[in-house]
């Protein structure tokens, strides 16, 4: 999934949700659930993402909404993917991702164009 986030040091609830195109309550539920997930919260309590978050929220986005898997399954998945040593290659092979469904999307513009 592509994610059209500008680049920042911090993300606000509601940029994160239109940008997975979910309901600010399910970021907020996903952060509960998910021990990966530590938006600071500013002073006013509002919670702030950083590009790790979004990382994670990412990957969690891609087990439960893509995968299919529950929310249980997807903890689990988490916790084997940490346990071998495999959560720091996920961020890198995300990005890697993101940025070839970006330029999949910008080719096909290209061929509209012609």
């Amino acid at each position: 999934m592509h994610i059209d986030l500008p680049e920042k040091m911090y993300y606000k609830i509601g940029e994160i949700a239109k940008a997975f195109d979910v309901k600010t309550s399910l970021i907020r539920y996903w952060e509960k659930e998910f021990k990966t997930l530590h938006p600071k919260k500013n002073k006013n309590g509002s919670r702030l993402f950083t590009k790790k978050d979004v990382e994670s929220l990412q990957h969690i986005y891609h087990l439960v909404k893509e995968k299919g898997f529950t929310l249980d399954g997807a903890k689990q998945k988490l916790k084997d993917e940490r346990k071998l040593g495999m959560l720091e290659e996920v961020p890198v092979n995300q990005a890697v991702i993101t940025r070839l469904e970006k330029i999949k999307s910008e080719l096909l513009q290209i061929k509209e164009q012609l």
